[in-house]
C-alpha cells in the first residue's frame, strides 16, 4: 500500500497543466468498440481507473497502439467475444466501475454484452438499473447470475429505437443507453439525459463517426439509429474535477497558482460555486489564475443574510465529485457554510479525519455537514490518514499540504485513480511531498 508523506504549511507558485478528463475518457474509450474502423484518442490521461480499461480492451482483442504522451490509436476489427465469460474478465472487470459501458456498444454491434459487478469507490449505493432498464426498453433480454454477481443483456434479433424517459440523470446509464441505440433500428429519444461536457463530448464523437444524435447538452436526446459507424479521431477536454482541486489547492495553501488551458466553456458552476467561498478566480485567456488569498477569503451569505448551503445536482448544478474539495477549502474560510451532499449517503463520511486535524465541522447526518472556518486563525493540524476513496483522498492531500508539521497518507492508490503523477506535478510548484512503498 503506497503513501504520501506531505509537509505542509509551505505557499506554492507557478502553473499546472489539468490532465485529460477521466469520467470522460472512460466513456470514450468504450466508444471504440462501436466500429471496426480505426479511432485516435488524445489528450487521454495516464491513471490507474484509465488504464485498467485500456487493458480490458486489449484483453478483448482491441489493437491497441501507443502514439505518443496520451495519444492512442484503436482498432476493434477482431474481438474476441468469448473473453467476456471468462474468470479473467470477471476478476478484471469487476475492479473497475467504468467497465459496465463496454455493455452498450456491444450490444449495439454484436448483440450481446456481459458485466461483472463492477468495483470503483465505496461512496454509497450506486446502482445499475438505468443501465439495463434503457437497453430492455430497447429490446434487450436481461439476465443475472446472483451467485457469480455477472450481468448480461442480449438481443440477437437487434435492437429497436423507443421513448424513454430515465427514473435518473445518470451520466454513465446515459452514455450506455446511448452507445446502446446509435445503431437501432429506428429513432430513440432519451428524456431526462444527463448532459454533462464529457456526455456531450461522446455524443460529438459518435456524430463524427456517422451517428446521428440531436438535442446535445440538453436533457432530451433524439438518436437516428444507423447501420455502422466510422473511426474518427478525438480529444479529450481538461479534467474539471482535477481543475477545481487547484483552485482549493491554491486557496487552501495562499498560494499564486495558474491553471493551464482549462477550456472555461465547460466549467459550468464551478468559478462560480469557489467565488462563493470568497475565493478569487480570475479568467486570463482559457487559463484561471489564483492569487495568494494571504488575508484568507470570506463565505458570502444569501441575500437575506441566511449563511451559505452548496449542494450538487445533476449538470449543469455543481458537480458532486467537487463537494469534498470544498468542504476542506470552507474549513479554513471566514464564516459558514452547509455541505449538502444529496448524491451518495457515504461520501462525507471522511469528515472525521478533518476534524481530527482541528476543523470545526458537524456531520449532521450521512448527506449533510456544517463548516464553521478558521480564517487561518487556527491552522489544521499535521496527522496520519487513509485515503477512502479518491475525492476525499484529494480533499485530505490539500487539507495536508495546509497543515503544519508533516502529514502521512495511507492507500494513496486510490488517489492515484483519478490524478496522474499528482506528486511530481505539486514538486513542480513548490510542494513537499514524498512517495513511498
Amino acid at each position: 500500500m503506497g503513501t504520501f508523506q506531505i509537509e505542509g504549511g509551505h505557499q506554492l507558485k507557478g502553473s499546472i497543466q489539468p490532465q485529460g478528463a477521466k469520467n470522460e475518457a472512460l466513456q470514450i474509450l468504450c466508444a471504440v468498440l462501436l466500429t471496426p474502423e480505426k479511432v485516435v484518442i488524445d489528450n487521454i490521461p495516464d491513471i490507474v481507473d484509465v488504464n485498467k480499461l485500456i487493458n480490458i480492451l486489449s484483453n478483448l482483442g482491441v489493437k491497441i497502439q501507443k502514439l505518443g504522451k496520451g495519444k492512442y490509436s484503436f482498432k476493434s476489427d477482431a474481438l474476441q467475444l468469448e473473453y467476456l465469460e471468462s474468470e479473467q474478465f470477471k476478476k478484471e472487470g469487476g475492479g473497475l466501475r467504468g467497465s459496465i459501458m463496454i455493455v452498450g456498444p456491444l450490444l449495439a454491434r454484436f448483440g450481446k454484452g456481459y458485466i461483472p459487478r463492477p468495483g470503483g469507490d465505496k461512496i454509497g449505493r450506486r446502482r445499475l438499473d438505468t443501465h439495463f432498464e434503457g437497453m430492455i426498453k430497447l429490446g434487450a433480454k436481461f439476465r443475472y447470475n446472483k451467485e457469480e454477481r455477472f450481468y448480461g443483456v442480449e438481443a440477437p434479433e437487434g435492437l429497436k429505437g423507443t421513448f424513454m424517459l430515465l427514473d435518473e440523470a445518470s451520466v454513465t446509464g446515459t452514455a450506455n443507453i446511448v452507445m446502446a441505440a446509435v445503431m437501432a433500428e429506428g429513432e430513440t429519444t432519451i428524456y431526462n439525459a444527463a448532459c454533462e461536457p464529457y456526455l456531450q463530448q461522446l455524443c460529438k464523437m459518435l456524430n463524427k463517426m456517422g451517428a446521428k444524435i440531436s438535442g446535445i447538452g440538453s436533457n432530451m436526446l433524439k438518436i437516428e439509429g444507423v447501420k455502422a459507424l466510422n473511426g474518427c479521431e478525438h480529444s479529450v477536454l481538461p479534467d474539471m474535477i482535477e481543475i477545481g482541486s487547484w483552485i482549493g489547492l491554491a486557496a487552501m495553501t495562499k498560494s499564486e497558482i495558474t491553471i493551464k488551458n482549462v477550456s472555461w466553456e465547460d466549467l459550468g458552476l464551478i468559478p462560480a460555486t469557489f467565488r462563493k467561498l470568497g475565493i478569487t478566480v480570475e479568467k486570463r485567456g482559457d487559463d484561471i489564475f489564483i492569487p495568494a488569498h494571504t488575508e484568507g477569503y470570506e463565505i458570502e451569505t444569501f441575500i437575506d443574510g441566511s449563511f451559505m448551503t452548496i449542494s450538487d445536482a445533476p449538470w449543469p448544478g455543481f458537480t458532486p465529485d467537487l463537494l469534498s474539495i470544498v468542504l476542506v477549502v470552507a474549513t479554513q474560510a471566514k464564516g459558514e457554510v452547509l455541505i449538502h451532499q444529496k448524491m451518495f449517503e457515504s461520501r462525507l463520511f471522511f469528515v472525521d479525519k478533518l476534524i481530527d486535524m482541528g476543523a470545526k465541522i458537524i456531520l449532521c447526518d450521512p448527506h449533510r455537514a456544517t463548516v464553521i472556518g478558521h480564517n487561518f486563525k487556527s491552522t489544521l493540524k499535521a496527522t496520519t490518514m487513509t485515503s477512502p476513496d479518491i475525492r476525499a483522498g484529494i480533499s485530505l492531500l490539500i487539507a495536508a499540504l495546509s497543515a503544519k508539521g508533516t502529514s502521512t497518507i495511507h492507500n494513496i492508490e486510490q488517489i492515484d485513480r483519478g490524478y496522474e503523477n499528482i506528486d511530481e506535478r505539486l514538486r513542480a510548484i513548490g510542494a513537499k511531498i514524498i512517495r513511498t512503498a
